[in-house]
Order: C-alpha cells, then sequence, then structure tokens
C-alpha cells in the first residue's frame, strides 16, 4: 500500500529528556544524543505497527521556522499576533526581507539519516509555502524586494520545487506540507488581522492553493505529498477555530495527494466540506487529539470515521491523530506512554475498520 496509511501519523513526537537538555545547553554532543534519540524513536514506531515512520522532527526546534529560516530571504521576527492562549511564550513569525530562494540543501541530511534509519516508509515533514506569508502577510513581505506579490508567489513556488526535487533525489518517497493558513482563515479573527496586514482573506485560499499546485509541478512519479491542516499546536494550546466551509474548494484544489484534517472538537466543525473532495484523494481523519492526554474509545473513533464515510468513501479515509505531539521543542502537555497509547489505539482501530 502506498502512503498515506490507514493507521497514520502526522510526524512530531514527544523529545525526550535527554535530547530537550541537550538542546537547550546546546552540549556539545548534541548531534550524538539527537542521533541516537531518533534511532530509538524509530525502533519504536516500527515496534508499534506504523509504516509510516517519522524522525519525530527531533532534528529541529520548531515545525516549520527552523526549515523556512534557511530559505534566502527569510528571517523570524517577534510574534505581533493572533496569538496561542494559555501560555505566554509565542512563536516567532518569518517575515521575508529579501528575495526569496532555496540555493543550498535544506534539511536533506536530516531525511537521508531518518531514511537509512527505518526499514519502512520514510516519512519528511515541511511547512507549507503558504507559511511564509500567513502570519505576517503583505505587511511582512519587503515591498523593495517584491513591489508586485505576484513575484513573491512565483519565487516561492520556485523554491518549494527546487526543495521537492532535493528530498526526491535524497530518496523521499512521502513528504507531507504542514500548513496552518487554510485553517487559521476559516476563523473570523484571523480574517480580521489579514485585512490589517493588508490582505483579502477572500482571495487568500485560492492564492495559496495556486502555490501549492505550482510547487509540486514537477515532483517524480511514486512520491506522495500530503498536506497537514492545523489550528495550531504549541505547547497543547491553538489559536483558530472554525469549519472548513470558508476555505474546502480552494485548499482541495492545490494538487496533493492526500489531506490531513483536525477533526479533533467542535471547534473544527463537521465533516460536511469533505464534500468538495476531489475523486480519488485520500483524507485521513485527525479525530484523535494529540493535546490532552484522555484516550479516545474505540467506539468514538469508528463513529468519527463512519460519519466522515458519508462524504468520502470509505477505503479513501485513513486515521490519525490531529496534529504533532511535539510541534516545537517545548511538547504538548501529555506523556510519553500516553503519546504511544494514542498511536496503538490509531492502529487498533484501523485495522477494525479497514481489514
Amino acid at each position: 500500500m502506498t502512503p498515506p496509511f490507514r493507521a497514520d501519523h502526522v510526524g512530531s513526537l514527544l523529545r525526550p529528556k535527554d535530547l530537550h537538555e541537550a538542546r537547550l545547553s546546546k552540549a556539545k554532543n548534541l548531534k550524538a544524543i539527537q542521533e541516537k534519540s531518533i534511532r530509538d524513536v524509530v525502533s519504536k514506531q516500527e515496534a508499534l505497527g506504523l509504516e509510516s515512520v517519522s524522525d519525530g522532527e527531533f532534528s529541529r526546534d520548531w515545525w516549520h521556522l527552523d526549515f523556512m529560516a534557511q530559505l534566502d530571504g527569510v528571517a523570524l521576527h517577534v510574534n505581533p499576533g493572533p496569538k496561542f492562549g494559555g501560555t505566554e511564550e509565542q512563536p516567532p513569525i518569518p517575515k521575508v526581507t529579501g528575495k526569496l530562494r532555496y540555493s543550498k540543501p535544506v534539511m536533506i541530511e536530516d531525511f537521508a539519516f531518518l531514511k537509512e534509519t527505518t526499514r519502512k516508509t520514510a516519512k519528511f515533514t515541511i511547512p507549507s509555502p503558504s507559511m511564509l506569508h500567513l502570519r505576517a502577510g503583505r505587511a511582512g513581505i519587503s515591498k523593495d524586494a517584491y513591489p508586485d506579490m505576484a513575484e513573491f508567489w512565483a519565487d516561492a513556488a520556485k523554491a518549494y520545487q527546487a526543495a521537492i526535487a532535493a528530498f526526491a533525489k535524497a530518496g523521499c518517497t512521502y513528504l507531507q506540507l504542514d500548513d496552518v493558513a487554510f485553517a487559521y482563515l476559516c476563523d473570523p479573527k484571523i480574517r480580521e488581522a489579514c485585512v490589517r496586514n493588508g490582505d483579502d482573506p477572500e482571495a487568500l485560499p485560492s492564492t495559496y492553493a495556486k502555490t501549492i499546485s505550482e510547487a509540486l509541478k514537477h515532483r517524480p512519479a511514486g512520491m506522495t505529498i500530503a498536506m497537514h491542516t492545523c489550528r495550531g499546536n504549541f505547547k497543547s494550546a491553538w489559536v483558530a477555530e472554525g469549519g472548513y466551509e470558508p476555505v474546502a474548494e480552494a485548499m482541495f484544489s492545490s494538487g496533493v495527494d492526500a489531506f490531513f484534517m483536525e477533526f479533533d472538537t467542535e471547534r473544527a466543525g463537521g465533516f460536511e466540506p469533505l464534500r468538495f473532495v476531489p475523486k480519488g484523494k485520500k483524507v485521513v481523519l485527525g479525530v484523535m487529539s494529540s493535546k490532552i492526554p484522555q484516550l479516545e474509545s474505540k467506539e468514538f473513533l469508528k463513529r468519527k470515521i463512519d460519519q466522515a464515510s458519508r462524504y468520502v468513501p470509505l477505503e479513501n479515509l485513513g486515521l490519525s491523530p490531529q496534529c504533532g505531539f511535539s510541534s516545537t521543542h517545548h511538547g504538548n502537555n501529555l506523556t510519553m506512554d500516553e503519546q504511544w497509547r494514542k498511536l496503538e489505539r490509531v492502529i487498533e482501530v484501523a485495522k477494525e475498520v479497514w481489514q
């Protein structure tokens, strides 16, 4: 079976204590500790029975910033808002200060290490090109570098074409674009922020989808590219709420093979927007929360799968947690054991539903 798998996961996993401490202290033996931690977490995923295996994002601090900050023309700045609730610390935001380019390998060594470490399908995650724009908007794109936003979007697509080609050359067959843009634009307060930043929130979903589609233009046959949608995942906190209805048609036109979609709480709305999923595309249902320790029952998960199958054929569905367990180095508010039990439950339910 090709990815995504019936039982899958978004990618990030809770960091072990020694890795967390080594990264904070900038320990001289950080690389050795990181590599051992990745080997251990790969073995755990394989033993659990997962077909897609990630490095837990142990090679980075943030799900998006470590990648984007290595692109030419990108700098990180203090977050002016909207902010995550329930936590004083806020992630920085990327701004485009010069011409956007992919001029050197970014995270290719990290992927290569994962690929050589696992016997299963190595899954790697990078932020969607939308993430170069959403948080700061037009106000965060240098007008000296890009007086015309059409040129910015063209350069963003070219940078991602180059990144995808580099991952493909390294042997990557399963790449995931992590994206908060579409889900954030379902929230009225985010849409208001877009207007303040100088953008039209009605037009942005189509612009993002076209850029992603252009970024995928030259990917090789046999490379699965999925997109994960998220409403914020920082120390179990979230930013946005609202169902997918305002963005569904545009989002589903982005050209990716599969969509990992959050449906874990009422904040995400119902499954009705799945009626816009193009024929043959796959949807991995994020109906299990990675933010809370409580373990969802099999009955609850099966009921959600049944509800979604009214809009997308069962054979085109899969199951996963709604997001990663540690989108940043801080991690969500649950234990390692609780994390693994949730992934075990995903595998158990997937076997009972699809086998």
